[in-house]
């Protein structure tokens, strides 16, 4: 080898190595900031008061633009400069992040809805008398006409949501050219053998991006949305209350800047690379085919389809289950929304990183074929379905609010009729049964707003308010103890913490075993597929995949969740808010993981197939080689075999 050849197969592969540094950081940018929408889910519902199925809509809109596009930058970006594709791509993400956070800049300050008028005066002493002031209150919860409601919501900005769907959108188109291509980009220049680790170690960098999403999405949704403007003395609620809503438009700032930064050393890079071991630079052409018989060719290969309709389940249950989960947690288990996406980001990402990695170690290890690798797949497959059936059973019970979940009386009950809000204990209060104001009890009860828990006075400002002389307390306490309650939802009783460790538990389990088996399917989708179709082949898989996987079940999922809510929240113009709280019994769901069973089978049915083929091969050109020039034998039927199928 000359010392210049030996030169540039260095600089070539250092340029690879620069490529993987790009994409791995490229993979956690957009990690980053996919994991932080996720996570300030809760904070944009209760922000614009809109319901869990327009979440669902504005969660959905990111697949919408990745669907715009996706066809298109994978079958036409592999014949450009793929690199530059992908910085551009990053570009888009970064625009449409600032335009998510742009709302906040619109709207005025953020007014929660509450019973009561608290007072401002540090000196006061008992100025609210709750039982008395809602007399008015409840007539005049009547009394908004449709005119004075549409100039207040006008003036609310109810529909700025709009802007974080069209950033959403953006984030979508974005986001498309950097799987398809920059994983034909590597598997085209790097070594067969070190493509499953690379495309590991890529993953599990990219994994990151959820950690400190998620962390940061904790963080900051313990900081009040209008921190710097508002003086928090006066707030009456804490982080832990269903109207806190945290400061959610200052990460879209940060992992904005985050993408701007990592479209940068794309812009550098090469259009094409030698291949590992080889001196001469390849520009791996793609063949000129139409799209249409490219598309045909693609799906008459049936690995290729049960690869798509097994992610296609497998994704479906996965993005319902993650968009609700920090919400999931909030209601089942009754920890803080800013605990719960700390504890998804701290536990289960990292199992999740750790199980990508696993899985494409144990394949290089133990050098597996594509078989190899669907069996690992199936097995993590099963482990995980089998933790998550056990979870179906991993619950608490429901929060004890009165008039909802337990009569007065302290009997166990759920209602979706307010009506039951009213009792003999309030009857003489006139209290409004739509404001969420709750206030907890000496005896565990909580009670949707100090009026309808019979409270005649109170003192105190601010969080530290009290209310007493309590009719509706009372009734469930002997004479002589306190009838007083104080701000905010009680905690739940019970072993309720034990069953939540437990479910962490399973839940990080789980999500281990789960992710082992991702690299394995990807390498077998990877393999099954020819090298002209590569770019075309993973754009329609995330095309396929999101479209129906992607799209419909944050809408599905939310609206379904929206039919479990016991209380929703009121605008301060009228009509219904956010949902407060949720009957937990039904809230929970599960989903059910994909069967890899039939794609395993179909698999080692081909490879036999292909086993028997190259062996026939080698006997052939064994026989030419000793039979003076007698015939050789095609084994072949017809020149479009290798067509349908590609060989893995």
């Amino acid at each position: 080898m000359s010392v210049e050849s030996k030169k540039t197969r260095e600089a070539c592969c250092s340029k690879l190595k620069l490529f993987l540094v790009s994409l791995a950081f490229a993979y956690f940018a957009k990690a980053f900031c996919g994991s932080y929408v996720k996570s300030s889910v809760t904070q944009i519902e209760r922000r614009f008061d809109i319901p869990s199925s327009l979440i669902g809509v504005i969660d959905g809109s990111f697949e919408i633009g990745n669907l715009l596009v996706i066809a298109f930058v994978s079958y036409f970006g592999a014949k450009f400069h793929r690199p530059r594709l992908i910085a551009v791509g990053c570009l888009i993400m970064a625009v449409g992040s600032f335009l998510m956070a742009l709302p906040h800049f619109f709207q005025g300050p953020y007014k929660y809805e509450t019973s009561v008028s608290h007072s401002k005066n540090v000196n006061s002493t008992e100025s609210i008398l709750p039982c008395m002031t809602n007399h008015s209150m409840a007539a005049a919860d009547e009394t908004i006409d449709l005119k004075t409601q549409t100039d207040c919501e006008k003036t609310a900005g109810s529909y700025m949501w709009f802007y974080v769907l069209v950033g959403n959108l953006l984030r979508g188109i974005g986001e498309t050219p950097i799987m398809p291509l920059g994983v034909s980009y590597v598997d085209d220049f790097s070594r067969e053998e070190n493509t499953p680790f690379y495309l590991a170690c890529i993953h599990t960098v990219g994994i990151l991006g959820p950690m400190f999403g998620y962390m940061l999405g904790s963080f900051l949704a313990k900081i009040y949305v209008d921190i710097g403007s508002v003086d928090l003395d006066t707030l009456t609620i804490t982080y832990k209350d269903s109207r806190w809503v945290g400061a959610w438009w200052l990460g879209f700032i940060v992992t904005g800047a985050v993408v701007l930064l990592s479209s940068i050393p794309f812009w550098f890079l090469p259009k094409s690379l030698p291949k590992q071991g080889q001196d001469k630079r390849i520009s791996c052409p793609r063949k000129t085919r139409n799209f249409i018989p490219s598309l045909r060719r693609l799906f008459n290969n049936s690995i290729y389809s049960m690869m798509i309709l097994t992610y296609l389940v497998a994704v479906n249950g996965f993005i319902g289950l993650i968009t609700f989960k920090p919400k999931y947690m909030e209601q089942i288990y009754g920890h803080s929304a800013s605990k719960s996406i700390f504890l998804i980001g701290i536990l289960n990402l990292p199992a999740v990183a750790l199980g990508i990695i696993t899985g494409g170690f144990v394949l290089k290890r133990f050098k597996l074929g594509v078989v190899g690798a669907a069996r690992v797949s199936i097995a993590s497959s099963f482990g995980s379905l089998c933790l998550l059936c056990i979870q179906i059973f991993v619950r608490c019970e429901n929060a004890e609010v009165a008039g909802l979940t337990v009569s007065y009386q302290g009997v166990p009950q759920v209602s979706y009729n307010q009506q039951t809000l009213l009792s003999q204990c309030n009857m003489g209060c006139s209290c409004s049964t739509k404001h969420w104001d709750p206030v907890c009890s000496y005896n565990g009860l909580t009670y949707t707003s100090p009026c309808l828990a019979g409270c005649q006075t109170s003192t105190g400002t601010g969080k530290e308010m009290v209310f007493h002389n309590c009719t509706c307390v009372g009734e469930m306490m002997t004479p002589g103890m306190n009838m007083s309650v104080e701000l905010g939802q009680c905690p739940r009783k019970g072993d309720c913490d034990y069953m939540f460790k437990i479910y962490m538990t399973l839940s990080v389990v789980g999500s281990f075993i789960s992710a082992c088996g991702g690299t394995p399917g990807y390498i077998v989708l990877l393999r099954s597929i020819q090298q002209d179709l590569k770019s075309l082949a993973l754009g329609m898989q995330t095309l396929i995949v999101r479209t129906l996987g992607g799209i419909p079940p944050p809408i599905y999922f939310g609206a379904l969740i929206d039919r479990t809510c016991l209380k929703w929240g009121t605008k301060l113009c009228g009509g219904r808010g956010a949902c407060r709280i949720y009957d937990s019994d039904s809230f929970r769901y599960s989903e059910i993981r994909p069967s890899f069973s039939f794609l395993y089978l179909k698999l080692v049915k081909k490879q036999k197939k292909i086993e028997l083929r190259n062996q026939a091969k080698e006997n052939a050109l064994e026989g030419n080689g000793v039979s003076n020039g007698h015939a050789s034998i095609s084994i072949a039927k017809n020149k479009d075999d290798t067509d349908k199928e590609s060989t893995i």
